[in-house]
């Protein structure tokens, strides 16, 4: 199982341009919002960290309820080694790339964290069964770049693929960057310009009208590898900086420092229009949403007052005095009117109203997991003094295990869907359950009129009933694209 399958003809994305409507994705993000209801999704799913010695594999999972195996996955591909750890995953090709009519989103690309393989799934050929089309071997990768650790994959425009890495093949932080595909797969150089890597790495987005790429920190993945330790934190092996490229050219512009306020900075988004010089990114471990904007003089701030906070809880019977929501995932509708994020530890999704970006108004909260729920032994102390739990609903007949994780939007805005697993290594320290009972995927209903959210009763897939033993199921991507996978030009 060790070698890759047989190929088959590469995508050529460096041809001429054509007429705008033949190439990938939607000619703008509302465009989208006019396509065509999800019926797949692809998810990553995890064995690596689990104690089960068997490969990690990509699910398909059918949501079409007019389908008999709507709510069930219906194809699994396993990735021909053991111990990778599947987690992010783009497209070779989206709708940056629309107006290029030789381009074709044809290839799911996924990075393995842990491993530091980067596999190129072909979804073109049986979308409901996707095969192996190659993948990319970690020690050529370290051997040519320096680079390991692989995480968040965009497409370019140009066919190229940009793949984030967030240290060395040892683990330290200071070897990160961003590695360069090219439309098949193979290794071009590091994106970034000699010296100027950043100093921690996550995520990334970029826009290009503004000539701006910017991406956020995790940490060291010596460190968050090993499950998180507080001291960690204060040791400086995790980040809280924002950094600030040109695009394309690789020039590191600027050092934005988050502070007390942003540390460990994950997701990072810019609004979907193209013109617009704003965005998010979550603060995990002081779970604040953080605004940033461009200048009058072309450079980039944050806004010092905290656009949304998520206040710590008092709590009894868990490790530390006090529990942060922990912001681990989040997600901006295609019209740029909603933002929705979780709060992994507390267990809630929150939606707020984003039509003015200073200031965002809750419109809908709900509780879909999380370690304050009631049953479990930790418990959330009031100013009264009183302790609290929160109510968290039955799906099928089936608690909800773990906290709400990565979540993906319809294109129409109208459904959300959440997994529960963070990363392996992390799933066993605050959510040992995951390991025997594995994950599961919901689908929230959306008010995309007044606002609010609703659990969706039929829908519940459990990785615990797969057919070798529980998995951890995290992000999730259409066929089509998505509002966290495209970009426009």
């Amino acid at each position: 199982m060790a070698t890759e399958t047989e190929v088959i003809a590469p995508v050529s994305n460096g041809g001429g341009r054509g007429c705008c409507k033949s190439g990938p994705g939607y000619a703008t993000p509302l465009a989208a919002m006019s396509g065509p209801s999800e019926k797949l999704i692809y998810v990553t799913a995890v064995y690596a960290g689990t104690g089960r010695e068997k490969p990690d594999y990509l699910a398909t999972v059918d949501v079409d309820p007019s389908s008999e195996t709507y709510s069930s996955v219906i194809h699994r591909l396993p990735m021909p080694f053991v111990g990778d750890e599947l987690h992010h995953s783009g497209w070779n090709s989206c709708s940056s790339c629309h107006g290029d009519a030789s381009a074709d989103r044809r290839y799911l690309v996924l990075p393995s964290l842990v491993s530091g393989r980067i596999y190129a799934i072909d979804t073109k050929e049986n979308p409901r069964s996707p095969s192996l089309y190659k993948y990319v071997d970690p020690k050529e990768i370290v051997e040519k770049t320096g680079l390991a650790y692989p995480h968040t994959a965009h497409c370019l425009a140009s066919g190229e693929i940009l793949v984030s890495c967030l240290g060395d093949e040892d683990g330290n932080a200071e070897g990160n960057g961003f590695l360069l595909l090219d439309s098949d797969f193979n290794i071009k150089n590091r994106w970034e310009k000699p010296g100027q890597s950043p100093l921690f790495g996550y995520d990334f987005w970029y826009q290009p009208r503004h000539k701006t790429m910017i991406s956020s920190s995790w940490g060291a993945p010596k460190a968050f590898t090993t499950g998180f330790d507080l001291q960690h934190v204060a040791d400086g092996l995790y980040g809280s900086h924002l950094h600030v490229y040109n695009w394309p050219g690789g020039d590191m512009k600027q050092i934005i420092d988050l502070g007390e306020t942003g540390l460990l900075p994950l997701e990072i988004r810019f609004l979907h229009d193209p013109s617009k010089d704003t965005g998010y990114v979550g603060s995990a471990l002081s779970s604040n949403m953080i605004r940033f904007f461009k200048n009058s003089d072309e450079t980039w701030s944050h806004e010092a007052s905290i656009v949304i906070s998520v206040k710590p809880l008092k709590v009894e019977n868990w490790f530390l005095p006090e529990m942060p929501g922990l912001i681990t995932d989040f997600l901006i509708s295609l019209d740029d009117r909603f933002i929705y994020f979780v709060n992994w530890l507390q267990g809630d999704i929150r939606q707020y109203n984003i039509e003015d970006p200073k200031n965002p108004v809750l419109t809908g909260q709900i509780w879909v997991g999380g370690l304050l729920q009631k049953g479990s032994p930790v418990k959330a102390v009031g100013e009264d003094g009183n302790t609290f739990q929160f109510d968290v609903p039955l799906i099928k007949g089936k608690s909800l295990r773990g906290g709400p994780q990565m979540i993906q939007l319809s294109l129409d805005g109208k459904r959300l869907y959440a997994t529960n697993s963070l990363f392996s290594a992390w799933d066993r320290q605050f959510y040992p359950e995951l390991m025997d009972k594995g994950s599961h995927i919901i689908q929230i209903d959306v008010d995309t009129d007044k606002g609010g959210l609703t659990i969706n009763p039929d829908f519940f897939v459990d990785f615990g009933d797969e057919p070798d033993g529980p998995a951890l199921a995290h992000e999730m991507r259409y066929p089509g694209g998505d509002c966290t996978s495209d970009i426009w030009i």
